[in-house]
């Protein structure tokens, strides 16, 4: 091969030119130059005292521009994933994982931190020292005081886990896209609004069929379980969404990821032992902002405690309104959201159905890019010279007084060969190279129902809110006025923090101020009138008890699961699971839901041990949007406030500490309380 773009240096990932055949090649290459000038690095630093300058920012040029490199791809395997592209993919990981190994236990780098650490301290800056004591924990972490068999072994576990969760990743997308069903007759879909029958019929015409085709892509999935009126095709498609990936339901064993959850769970344990810790729980919460597991044990059990009594009546009013109204004598787990937003329009008159049209994407887009000018005093600019890998994303720059400071695609719609889901990943990450600023670039991708016949997409209430979250945590990585990379953005912030801009960003979408730059009618232009603001605010926690405990439930599995069980079998974790929901859950459960097998946050995301960190996060969100409806939710003062003691500082200090620094005080958890309605409060 000639030419290899990712060996090349970059602004922007050049996406046109990137191919499947490129990627093995070039992080083979990047991986021997990296060990080469690791190797010299760490030599040079054993005969000549390292300094920042000599050691750290050349170690960081090395690392990034790995990352240069693999991002794009990662970014593509995810959003446009092909054969070619998965077995690229797949290849490099175990390169990788074990060039992490090998980076983590390198004994000669870990002296030359500790080096710099030791005769070179009071030369640092906070943000450097910060990143010193960092890199010596993760080195600890990474098991560089073992001995070399089990150093081997660490490397070993760690290689297997990465393959596993991709095997998890890609089984789960694979099962989702197995299963379809084709319908002729209308009368079927009766109830469902016509919006997603648009959506399904175009799905059909895409496959050359005639009618609708339902999928379990969730923009598809969703309204059916939310709005047919037909209770067996709910059932139908319920079954096989809650049964993907698993032993059970209409592709039973196909995909199943039973054996991959398994083996991840005893390897996980196995390294947190191999490390100096009990449990896997206690090696994740070494990097967290909770002390201990126990501690989460009790926040967790202290919410239910509060939440639970007021779900089991939640979901008794449910059950009455079922009966009485609908003649469902008995509620299944298929009839949850549909009934559920039956009582929500009786009782506040409100849908999602009928907020769509107040939320055309496009003005969306603009209307949140209003929200964080006014907030933060940057301005959002589209750029449609930049390189990009589909027609339907779209590249923008954050503009501060004339200047670009950041970047960020933006990737809104579902189609296949894209992962489910929404999130924010880095392209680029802010930090000073040679002189020169390299600036923060994000990919922002959701899965929403794409635009039909040359009309906008009209987005659901909870879509905008989906929207909003992820921008919280790219905000978080392109506001960051850090130089260093290992604590620019979100790097380096403690995990159950990181969702504290994101869960506060949500709240703009909740009230008029916010409302009126983001919803106007697709046709007419009008604003969301007051008595539509008046009932969705109503109708804000509508079930939020019910909401809470199943976050709760997922929670505490997570948790108990890499806590109290050393090598479960499936089935042991089927039995926690059912133990966590006897305890947790109001809702009924089906014996052939295997939720676990599709759990990606924890299998496959990053989130073992820590799917707490969304309910640790919303304390912290909620208590620092107290701030700003005391002040005044576009009082220009707090948003900087929060922008500089919050956004800014990346993982340059402690969270908690930051936390403090912005709201003045400890975090309490009241806030989240009464902005969810839970009457314990």
């Amino acid at each position: 091969m000639s030419r290899n773009p990712l060996l090349e240096s970059h602004v922007l990932p050049p996406f046109a030119e990137i191919r499947a055949e490129h990627v093995v090649p070039a992080v083979e290459t990047l991986l021997s130059e990296s060990r080469e000038a690791i190797d010299h690095l760490a030599q040079q630093a054993a005969s000549t005292p390292p300094t920042w300058e000599n050691f750290a920012a050349p170690l960081e040029a090395v690392n990034d521009r790995l990352s240069q490199t693999w991002s794009p791809v990662a970014h593509l395997n995810g959003t446009m994933n092909t054969p070619e592209l998965r077995e690229a993919y797949q290849a490099c990981l175990e390169q990788l994982s074990a060039f992490s190994t090998w980076v983590g236990q390198h004994e000669g780098l870990f002296h030359g931190w500790q080096a710099l650490k030791d005769s070179h301290w009071e030369h640092l800056d906070t943000a450097q020292q910060r990143t010193v004591d960092n890199a010596l924990r993760d080195f600890r972490l990474a098991g560089v005081d073992l001995p070399a068999d089990k150093k081997a072994r660490y490397g070993e576990i760690q290689s297997r886990l990465s393959t596993l969760s991709n095997q998890f990743s890609n089984n789960v997308l694979d099962a989702t896209q197995a299963w379809h069903k084709d319908i002729d007759n209308p009368h079927e879909l009766t109830g469902v609004p016509q919006s997603a029958l648009d959506t399904l019929k175009a799905a059909a015409e895409a496959k050359g069929v005639e009618g609708y085709r339902i999928t379990l892509d969730f923009p598809s999935f969703f309204p059916i379980v939310s709005y047919a009126d037909n209770r067996e095709l709910r059932r139908e498609v319920y079954t096989a969404f809650v049964t993907r990936a698993s032993d059970q339901g209409p592709d039973a064993g196909k995909f199943d990821n039973a054996p991959i959850l398994e083996e991840t769970l005893a390897l996980r344990h196995e390294l947190a032992k191999l490390l100096g810790f009990n449990t896997y729980a206690d090696y994740s919460l070494a990097t967290k902002m909770a002390d201990s597991p126990e501690q989460v044990l009790e926040f967790l059990s202290d919410l239910a405690r509060r939440a639970v009594p007021q779900a089991k009546e939640e979901f008794a009013e449910l059950s009455a309104y079922a009966h009485d109204e609908l003649d469902i004598s008995s509620l299944e787990p298929w009839d949850i959201a549909y009934v559920s937003e039956k009582l929500r329009e009786a009782r506040h008159a409100i849908s999602q159905e009928q907020l769509r049209p107040y939320f055309p994407a496009p003005r969306v887009v603009d209307g949140l890019f209003q929200v964080v000018e006014r907030l933060f005093g940057v301005q959002v600019e589209e750029d449609s010279s930049a390189p990009s890998y589909h027609s339907d994303v779209r590249f923008f720059r954050i503009i501060e007084q004339g200047t670009p400071i950041a970047g960020f695609y933006l990737d809104l719609y579902a189609r296949e060969g894209k992962r489910g889901g929404a999130w924010m990943a880095d392209c680029r990450v802010r930090r000073q190279a040679n002189g020169d600023l390299q600036l923060p670039v994000a990919f922002l991708t959701c899965n929403f129902t794409a635009p039909v016949g040359g009309k906008p997409a009209l987005l659901t209430h909870d879509e905008v809110t989906t929207l909003f979250h992820e921008f919280g945590h790219g905000l978080h990585h392109m506001l960051t006025k850090q130089l260093i990379a290992d604590i620019s953005g979100i790097n380096g912030v403690a995990w159950d923090a990181v969702e504290l801009p994101s869960q506060f960003m949500e709240n703009y979408c909740w009230e008029r101020e916010g409302l009126d730059l983001l919803a106007k009618h697709v046709e007419s232009n009008e604003p969301l009138p007051s008595d539509l603001l008046e009932r969705l605010q109503a109708a804000k926690n509508f079930q939020s008890a019910m909401g809470m405990v199943r976050q709760i439930e997922f929670s505490l599995f997570d948790l108990r699961l890499h806590h109290e069980l050393e090598a479960p079998s499936a089935s042991d974790v089927q039995v926690l699971i059912d133990e966590v929901r006897s305890t947790t859950s109001v809702v009924p459960v089906v014996a052939f839901n295997r939720f676990q097998n599709s759990f990606s946050h924890i299998f496959a995301g990053g989130y073992a041990a820590g799917y707490y960190s969304y309910k640790w996060a919303e304390v912290l969100s909620a208590d620092a949007w107290s701030a700003f409806e005391e002040a005044g939710i576009f009082d220009p003062e707090t948003g900087q406030r929060f922008r500089k003691e919050i956004l800014e500082q990346g993982g340059a200090r402690d969270a908690a500490e930051l936390f403090r620094n912005f709201r003045g005080r400890e975090p309490s958890v009241e806030p989240l309380l009464r902005h969810s309605g839970i009457r314990a409060a």
